[in-house]
């Protein structure tokens, strides 16, 4: 078979490796120079490399690519979609244990990471991948048996050509994101919806229950059993539900009380629903073993990036939130601290509304705002408009900036018993490589802080 294996990175990787048999001619397209490229590859290099894509028999899709690229690329050959896959499909398609998905905007690798631990201290043999780092494709390598589970972490670059869907698929939140990628909101939902929607009478769907577009993208599904968990706000009831859920400081499911909120070990109200995500997923699969459940989420701290406290310096605590990239995880995050706060804030535009996280800031506990990026400014000044007391000081560093320089400007402003919190509710292009470089650099300026003032 004549494949095309489009973009090289971890994915495309993956896929060479898997096609690369002595009955396939495997082309690697990419728009980029790329390096290691196997002995005897062939590449189409450049800015045409989707260009005639209609001469391979099968095109293996990267999931940066969208599929309309595709098809811009190759106007007199519309029927090349047809010929298009993904390292995702093809998985779901050879995969010979079932599959827990897991999407949603944010929560994704706590939650998938979460049930995993869950699975695995009930004895039970775990494969964990997707979107959180491991190619699907890669987890065969692991001699994956029918008796065990695959959890996946799906985001919707994955999914929006999606053809399977998981017998067990988990909705967490969603809210505005990656409308730079898709065309709008309803492209996005649409996505997310591909992994429901060719579930069976007998799967299981899950989703948030206060959430409308959690609940949009479940309601694809073609199961009788559809199941919500909910976290009500503190001082609320809970919604009647068939999924976890929260009703004071006790997380149950169907009347049984679990643990308590006290007893996780996750930070923040918001990793509440993550783990009554999770249990809504493992309940009926570890038999309603209460004990392995809450032992789990009593030793689960979290992914790194995620709320991750760094140091305390001369009173001040240092905390990493990179991975939080909208104005919804940046709130989150202020709210899971109590203290007054010292904000880092912006990034790269993905056309985002601040509105409402203005309006926490200057509501809330937050004294001061160093604004990078490109967004940075239109940020701050979103801030000072409705700032009329003028009680939130701020300093705009923009993006030709270092993070030795920003976590300097922050200790500066910092008071004792103040938190600094690097969540900046934008992506990290422009300035970083990605999210994880961005915490790992704060990271790193942080511990030479930390250093320096011994």
């Amino acid at each position: 078979m004549n494949i095309a294996i489009l973009g090289y990175g971890a994915q495309g990787r993956s896929a060479y490796e898997y096609w690369n048999t002595p009955d396939n001619t495997l082309t690697i397209c990419d728009q980029n120079r790329i390096s290691n490229i196997p002995e005897g590859a062939k590449t189409t290099l450049g800015a045409d490399y989707l260009m005639d894509l209609n001469q391979y028999d099968l095109v293996v899709r990267s999931p940066s690519i969208h599929p309309s690229q595709i098809l811009e690329a190759n106007p007199e050959h519309p029927e090349v979609l047809s010929k298009v896959t993904t390292v995702t499909n093809e998985f779901f398609k050879v995969c010979p244990a079932p599959i827990i998905g897991v999407t949603g905007t944010k929560g994704k690798g706590t939650t998938s990471t979460l049930i995993a631990k869950i699975l695995e201290n009930a004895g039970l043999g775990v494969h964990l991948g997707g979107n959180i780092g491991i190619p699907p494709l890669d987890l065969l390598k692991n001699n994956i048996k029918p008796s065990d589970i695959v959890v996946l972490e799906l985001a919707n670059f994955q999914l929006i050509d999606l053809k399977y869907s998981p017998p067990i698929a988990v909705c967490l939140m969603v809210t505005t994101e990656h409308l730079n990628w898709h065309k709008d909101m309803y492209e996005y939902v649409q996505s997310k919806q591909q992994m429901f929607a060719h579930q069976h009478h007998a799967d299981l769907a899950i989703y948030n229950a206060r959430n409308l577009y959690s609940e949009e993208i479940a309601m694809a599904s073609h199961s009788q059993y559809k199941l919500a968990y909910d976290v009500p706000p503190l001082g609320e009831e809970p919604t009647e539900t068939r999924g976890a859920y929260v009703e004071g400081n006790a997380i149950k499911m169907l009347g049984h009380t679990i643990c308590h909120v006290d007893d996780v070990a996750l930070l923040g109200r918001h990793n509440l629903e993550n783990v009554c995500a999770a249990i809504t997923a493992t309940w009926d699969i570890v038999k309603h073993n209460k004990h392995v459940i809450k032992k789990t989420i009593k030793n689960f701290a979290g992914l790194p990036h995620r709320l991750e406290i760094i140091k305390q310096i001369n009173g001040v605590w240092y905390v990493d939130d990179s991975f939080g990239t909208t104005p919804e995880t940046a709130i989150v995050a202020m709210q899971s601290f109590a203290q007054p706060k010292v904000m880092i804030l912006g990034g790269s535009d993905k056309e985002a509304d601040f509105t409402e996280l203005a309006q926490h800031v200057v509501n809330g506990t937050v004294r001061y705002v160093i604004g990078i990026g490109e967004t940075g400014p239109k940020i701050i000044n979103t801030i000072t408009k409705l700032d009329t007391n003028n009680k939130i000081g701020h300093t705009i560093l923009g993006s030709d900036v270092t993070m030795a320089t920003i976590v300097e400007t922050a200790a500066n402003n910092a008071q004792k018993g103040d938190v600094v919190l690097l969540s900046t509710a934008c992506a990290s292009f422009g300035m970083f490589k990605d999210y994880k470089d961005r915490g790992e650099q704060f990271k790193s300026a942080v511990l030479a802080l930390g250093k320096a003032a011994q």
